[in-house]
């Protein structure tokens, strides 16, 4: 296969927001005029509508009926985990338009399975598509505790809130059996080193117990993410998820614990949840959640052509509609990483989604005060062979 034949595959035509899908007749179930759709029975419970293979293989592959119906006899789409072999396990950044210089993600690709992850085309350093491998074919790091101990103990490192869970979700399923986080906040809890996690999974109140103690020494905070009230939209959009009252419930019991908790409304999609900003602030405020945030759509790389075979897929008498209020905030295009802009966007709409937000948050006394962690407490942890002090 020719590489000019290859690209064409990888990234096909779909219909611009300017000749809305659907408007002379109905849509075909799996869209097979996009090159790269899987059958819905293949990919049922998943996110992303197709596979498509990721922007630096030489290649694309494509399902392809020879006649005999084997494509029927595909098997669906099943989760198999890796092991991810880094030496390290803090990532740093240098953006100026987020609160953090370093993370830590336990697993690579996430189950959740969210349309609009902008995790999605890190898949693609791994020769797999952002599409239903991202959400299937995942990679833990087993070894990710002992690499934090062994980072926090280097004598050159200087301690500063680490985030978790701002690329995949830390209590994604898989997180239940392995305990990667939880083996993670262990280590954190006994270097007195500060941490905010942020999770659309109820499975974060298992660790309440040292998340509580952390707390109480201004070390831990948690964010939600609750992205709609609409069960069928959430099940739709983000179908491994947390239910939306399963998350309200998970900032409840938090708060209550004592644990500095923020509601993230994100991603905020106009035409699609923007009319829920209010309510869903409403129901956090009543959780007993102190702090909200909310980010805009992003959709970089392949994320925006995995969003619009899904906007098409179920509600495709908005995609039009979605894509046009996306560019008016995105100055005339589909995505803009401007930093300063990529998170809230720019034009009236964006205006107006902000100034909602900000007047809802004034309504209900969120955001009067901002948690502060602290790093007074950091202990390096003793490495193997440290000589051990007499006093």
């Amino acid at each position: 296969m020719s590489p000019a034949s290859s690209h064409a595959l990888k990234h096909p035509p779909v219909k611009a927001p300017s000749e809305p899908a659907g408007a002379d007749s109905d849509l075909p179930e799996d869209f097979p005029e996009l090159g790269v759709a899987i059958g819905r029975a293949r990919r049922r419970g998943r996110g992303a509508q197709s596979n498509a293979s990721g922007r630096y293989e030489a290649e694309a592959r494509v399902a392809f009926d020879d006649g005999w119906q084997s494509l029927e006899e595909l098997p669906p789409f099943k989760t198999s985990v890796g092991v991810d072999t880094s030496r390290k396990v803090i990532t740093r950044n240098d953006s100026p338009d987020i609160g953090f210089d370093r993370s830590i993600n336990p697993y690579r690709g996430c189950e959740h399975g969210c349309v609009y992850c902008f995790a999605r085309p890190t898949h693609a350093y791994l020769g797999l598509s952002p599409g239903l491998d991202f959400e299937s074919k995942l990679f833990a790091k087993p070894d990710a505790p002992t690499l934090l101990e062994k980072e926090l103990a280097a004598s050159s490192y200087e301690p500063r809130m680490i985030a978790i869970g701002t690329n995949t979700d830390p209590y994604q399923p898989i997180e239940r059996e392995r305990k990667i986080m939880r083996g993670i906040l262990e280590v954190l809890e006994r270097a007195g080193h500060p941490v905010g996690i942020v999770t659309k999974s109820a499975l974060v109140v298992r660790d309440i117990d040292i998340l509580s103690r952390m707390a109480k020494r201004n070390l831990a905070k948690v964010a939600i993410s609750v992205t709609t009230l609409d069960p069928k939209l959430a099940r739709t959009m983000e179908p491994r998820a947390s239910t939306p009252p399963k998350r309200l419930e998970a900032l409840k019991q938090l708060s209550e614990a004592g644990i500095p908790t923020t509601v993230m409304v994100a991603p905020v999609i106009p035409a699609l949840n923007d009319s829920e900003i209010e309510r869903i602030l409403d129901a956090a405020a009543h959780a007993g959640v102190k702090e909200a945030a909310y980010v805009l759509l992003r959709l970089p790389l392949e994320v925006r052509d995995l969003f619009r075979e899904w906007l098409m897929a179920n509600y495709p008498d908005r995609y039009r509609h979605v894509f046009t209020l996306i560019r008016d905030m995105r100055g005339g295009r589909d995505y803009d990483a401007k930093w300063g802009e990529r998170m809230k966007g720019t034009g009236p709409m964006a205006w107006t989604i902000g100034r909602r937000f900000e007047i809802a948050c004034d309504r209900l006394g969120l955001n009067k005060r901002r948690s502060r962690l602290t790093t007074d407490h950091f202990a390096r942890p003793k490495r193997n062979g440290d000589q051990l002090s007499l006093f």
